[in-house]
């Protein structure tokens, strides 16, 4: 892919889980000592140059004694609305990758459209529902936005790591009108909001993978930095560093020279 001119962007990636094993796969890239005790790796991961957050609730007890979990991405459309906005406000990621628990399998299902809903499926606390719903007034009901992950790239990678996982890319199936496609359109909303490349937070990729709830945590903590290095490279691939000092001086010459010879 050829690199665009860019005027300025963040070098954070925003990833977030909700259910397991989806907070656990992602935990390592907390920057909270509670949440992550042994310590936050995200800082210039692997020195690929960006700095990766990730958050997503707990759940005490138990998922089937607490399915709504507690604290950042509670399983719940107002609270995951509300932390959304502050935490990106906070990141301004250049790019995004939400994941949820998926079917009951070994599936890294990469999820091509999402849908901003007017009717939802019920959560667990008043209102059940967005507020408001749809939830992005910029789209009629039931308007499509597209993953902009490097979504192929992303499932070959995935099964050609050995990982034992089935992964792949669900052109039409969308992500099920509970807080899944919820997140998940907030993730393809924020990028489309910031995707312009004079945008002092420019973002250029944004997606949702749903994970099965077969895949252990080790095999969802191998999968999530594979994809998050298809993702950096497909990143890199887009961005263009802005021009600095002699470089600057180099480009306006060009401009005067051939304003010269027109």
């Amino acid at each position: 892919m050829t690199g665009i001119a860019t005027a300025a962007h963040t070098n954070n990636i925003l990833i977030t889980g909700y259910w397991p094993p989806t907070n656990e796969m992602v935990r390592h890239f907390s920057t909270d000592p509670i949440q992550n005790p042994l310590g936050w790796v995200g800082e210039d991961w692997e020195g690929l140059g960006y700095d990766v957050y990730s958050f997503f609730p707990e759940f005490p007890g138990g998922v089937d004694v607490n399915p709504q979990g507690e604290g950042d991405f509670e399983v719940d459309y107002q609270d995951t609305s509300d932390d959304w906005w502050r935490i990106t406000s906070e990141i301004n990621p250049v790019a995004i990758m939400t994941f949820s628990r998926g079917d009951n399998d070994n599936s890294w299902e990469i999820e091509r459209i999402n849908r901003n809903w007017r009717v939802w499926n019920q959560d667990y606390e008043a209102p059940f529902t967005p507020t408001p719903s749809p939830p992005d007034p910029s789209l009629p009901n039931n308007a499509v936005r597209l993953s902009t992950l490097p979504m192929d790239q992303i499932a070959t990678d995935v099964i050609d790591a050995g990982l034992g996982l089935n992964a792949y890319v669900d052109q039409f199936g969308g992500g099920g009108r509970f807080l899944s496609e919820y997140i998940a359109y907030h993730g393809v909303w924020y990028q489309d909001m910031h995707k312009d490349p004079m945008d002092p937070y420019q973002s250029v990729a944004a997606g949702h993978i749903h994970v099965g709830q077969q895949v252990s945590i080790s095999q969802g903590r191998a999968a999530t930095e594979v994809s998050l290095r298809t993702l950096i490279e497909h990143v890199d691939a887009i961005l263009v560093p802005e021009p600095t000092g002699m470089a600057w001086m180099g480009m306006l010459l060009l401009v005067w020279l051939r304003g010269r010879h027109t």
